[in-house]
């Protein structure tokens, strides 16, 4: 039997891979490791389908190492003596040992050595953090290198590149694939390349071919093999981003009916990382200090939605989105960082005043560095008035706080006290 697509379409080489440049672009390490033939063992870890076998597979491609794979969970000591024992005939092995966190102390007491001496370059891969999930002896023998979502655009590359591929891919079969069917399968895998490309193999050999001879793959045909609506078949995929745009705009208009329909629309399209990002955007953006619990409670639905996936992830989701949606709403800090920002952009800086300076070092009282600062520990209520910002800004002010309830409230009534001292000191003395 001939083994899926994505199997089939995994790189052999560095140049191959798609995404994760920040690992093996130019100049990055794990392509310095590969060029420089000095390979360590390490950790990769991230979602599902985002290229930690492909990278495993990529470097072993790039070496004259065997390269084998085995499931930590599944595969027995046996199984790792027997590739130890390959290690110990032909110099070295890379093994990717799949959700290496469930590795158990009698294989890691057996492989420690091993990886100590070089025999085995361990390539673990894992869904879960490892500074959480792996046992302190493994993570201190090697590298750990977090890997990120794909990008649409990454996906889409590797989907054309196995579409045109003839020897592995699917370039023997004349396929017509609309645009909207290809962004469709780039985007409703949430990032997960392998889905999408045996979603398109699925598309390719169960299409019969038109009386033109061609196989015409449109997006319904997308939408049955992925098992995933789009949002609307509009050609340039605009209609996702104005479903995102209406789901936030509802949210700030406390129409929580509204809100619960887009929130649906992009449920029903399986967009998790685009709600997660767009709610937590909305907590801080939109709620901010008027509930800053509801964006505490928007991230902890967050991470349960995560952990859930769908269809369940939309229970925890429609929590937060009720809750950010009758939320008293500021976007008071909102405000204030733009307008610290535009300061900054337009070159508004200015010097660090020198009792705020760096003063640890030796030498930095005749430099004048921290000189006169005064702890404000050591006043009452622990505050002080002297300057903090640069002279060029020190009458700035950033922050206008909303009166939207009891927690921007007391955070209002604290400014303006501050406010009055300094105006109070600044009319005593008026040079200031």
């Amino acid at each position: 039997m001939k083994q899926p697509l994505a199997y089939r379409m995994r790189p052999t080489s560095i140049d191959q891979i798609v995404g994760q440049q920040h690992l093996v672009g130019e100049g990055k390490i794990i392509r310095r490791m590969v060029e420089a033939e000095m390979l360590s063992s390490m950790i990769l870890y991230g979602p599902p389908g985002i290229g930690k076998t492909s990278i495993a597979s990529a470097i072993a491609g790039s070496t004259k190492y065997a390269f084998r794979i085995l499931n930590a969970a599944t595969d027995s000591k046996k199984d790792l003596q027997i590739v130890v024992e390959e290690a110990k005939m032909s110099g070295t092995v890379i093994l990717l040992l799949d959700e290496v966190h469930r590795l158990d102390k009698p294989k890691q007491d057996f492989l420690l050595p091993h990886l100590e001496n070089g025999r085995i370059i361990l390539i673990g891969a894992t869904t879960e953090n490892p500074y959480i999930s792996i046992n302190p002896a493994i993570r201190s023998r090697t590298q750990i290198f977090e890997l990120k979502p794909l990008a649409l655009e990454d996906i889409e590359i590797a989907l054309l590149r196995a579409l045109h591929d003839a020897e592995e891919g699917l370039g023997s079969y004349p396929v017509d694939l609309e645009e909207q069917a290809l962004q469709h399968f780039a985007r409703a895998t949430n990032g997960d390349l392998r889905s999408s490309l045996n979603a398109l193999e699925l598309a390719v050999k169960s299409t019969k071919p038109a009386t033109d001879k061609k196989i015409h793959i449109s997006i319904e045909t997308a939408e049955e093999c992925l098992q995933r609506k789009a949002l609307t078949h509009d050609k340039n995929g605009d209609a996702h981003y104005d479903v995102i745009s209406a789901l936030q705009k509802s949210v700030r208009g406390s129409d929580v009916n509204a809100a619960l329909h887009y929130l649906a629309r992009l449920v029903e399209a399986g967009d998790l990382p685009i709600i997660a990002r767009r709610m937590m955007v909305m907590a801080y953006e939109d709620i901010g200090l008027a509930n800053p619990a509801a964006a505490a409670r928007t991230v902890t639905a967050i991470q349960a939605a995560e952990k859930l996936g769908f269809p369940e992830a939309r229970i925890p989701l429609a929590n937060a989105i009720v809750d950010l949606c009758l939320s008293p709403k500021s976007n008071s800090t909102y405000v204030a960082i733009d307008a610290a920002l535009a300061d900054v952009r337009a070159g508004k800086s200015g010097e660090v005043p020198n009792h705020l300076r760096d003063a640890h070092y030796s030498g930095a009282a005749d430099l004048n560095r921290g000189i006169d600062y005064q702890y404000p520990h050591q006043f009452p209520n622990a505050w002080v008035d002297q300057q903090y910002l640069p002279d060029t800004l020190k009458h700035a002010k950033y922050f206008e706080p909303n009166h939207t309830g009891k927690y921007e409230d007391a955070l209002a009534a604290q400014y303006d006290q501050i406010n009055q001292k300094k105006k109070i000191k600044q009319k005593n003395n008026p040079n200031l």
